[in-house]
C-alpha cells in the first residue's frame, strides 16, 4: 500500500534546510580544498570523514516532523526505517536489481573497453561483505533516506502522481550534490559535464526507489537498503568511484531500460499495482 502525506505542507521548507545544512558544511571544504584560507582546525574537520554535511535531508526530515508532528511523529518516521512489513519477495528486488543495474553497467562500460576491469575488491569477498554494512551506515543511505524518500517523497505524492513526484525529487536529489564535486574525493565526479549527466542516473534512480518504496508499503528500510546496494555495487565494479561520461552512457541505457518497463507495467500514476 502507497503511502501518502495528508497534505505538502512543509515540502519546500524541508528542501531549504536540507541544502541550507549540507550547503553550510560543503560549501567551506570547497574553499577550502581551492586555496581559500582558514583555520586550520576547520578545515581539518571539514576535509574529514566527521564533516556532517551528507546528514542535512536526515536533520530537515526530522527537524519538520518535530514541529510538525512532535516526538511521536519522530518516532514513526524512524520506525519506518526499519519496517519489514512488505512480500519478502521484494528484498530480492531491493538488492539485486541495483546490483544488476548499476553494476551491470559499470562491468558493461569495462568490456566495452571505456575503463579497465579493476577486481581488486571482488577478489576479497570478506572485504566486500564488510564494506556493505560500512556503506550502508556512513556512506549516503541512513543519512539521506528518511529525507529524500521518508518525508519528500510521501509529500510530493499527495500532489503529484508517482513519476512526476519522482523526476522532482530526482533533480533535487541531483542538485543537492553540486558543491560536493568542487571537493576532490568527495563525491563520483568534479567534471561538470560528468555531473550534468548524473543528473539523468539520479532521475532515472528516484523513478526506480520510488517503485520499489510504493510497492513495499511506504518502508523507508526498503529505500535504505536499495541506495545501500545501490552504492555498494557501484564500488565493487568501480573501486575508485570515478564515474565519466561514457559510463555515465551505459547507467543511463540501464535505468532508462528498467524504467520503461516499470512505467509500463505498474503505470506512472502510483508505480505500484495496489490501489488506495
Amino acid at each position: 500500500m502507497t503511502i501518502r502525506a495528508n497534505d505538502s505542507k512543509g515540502l519546500w521548507l524541508y528542501f531549504l534546510i536540507a541544502y541550507a545544512f549540507s550547503w553550510a558544511f560543503w560549501i567551506p571544504d570547497a574553499l577550502a580544498a581551492h586555496g581559500v584560507v582558514m583555520p586550520a582546525g576547520l578545515a581539518g574537520f571539514l576535509a574529514s570523514p566527521l564533516n556532517p554535511a551528507a546528514f542535512g535531508p536526515l536533520f530537515s526530515a526530522l527537524l519538520l516532523t518535530l514541529l510538525q508532528q512532535g516526538w511521536k511523529g519522530v518516532l514513526q518516521l524512524l520506525k519506518r526505517g526499519i519496517d519489514f512489513r512488505f512480500k519478502k519477495a521484494w528484498l530480492l528486488v531491493i538488492l539485486l536489481l541495483p546490483f544488476v543495474l548499476f553494476g551491470g553497467s559499470v562491468w558493461a562500460s569495462s568490456l566495452a573497453g571505456v575503463r579497465p576491469i579493476d577486481l581488486s575488491v571482488v577478489s576479497n569477498p570478506p572485504y566486500a561483505l564488510i564494506a556493505f554494512f560500512v556503506i550502508l551506515f556512513t556512506a549516503g543511505p541512513l543519512q539521506e533516506e528518511f529525507g529524500w524518500r521518508g518525508y519528500a517523497l510521501p509529500r510530493l505524492q499527495s500532489r503529484f502522481d508517482a513519476l512526476t513526484s519522482s523526476i522532482i525529487l530526482g533533480f533535487f536529489w541531483w542538485l543537492w550534490h553540486l558543491p560536493a564535486v568542487f571537493i576532490p574525493g568527495r563525491f563520483m565526479t568534479d567534471d561538470l559535464a560528468v555531473f550534468l549527466a548524473l543528473s539523468v542516473v539520479i532521475t532515472l534512480t528516484a523513478i526506480l526507489f520510488t517503485w520499489i518504496y510504493n510497492n513495499t508499503n511506504g518502508s523507508v528500510l526498503a529505500a535504505i537498503l536499495a541506495h545501500a546496494s545501490m552504492n555498494w555495487s557501484i564500488w565493487l565494479a568501480m573501486p575508485n568511484m570515478k564515474m565519466d561520461l561514457p559510463t555515465s552512457g551505459f547507467m543511463i541505457a540501464f535505468l532508462g531500460a528498467a524504467v520503461l518497463v516499470i512505467v509500463k507495467n505498474w503505470g506512472a500514476a502510483q508505480l505500484s499495482r495496489e490501489r488506495d
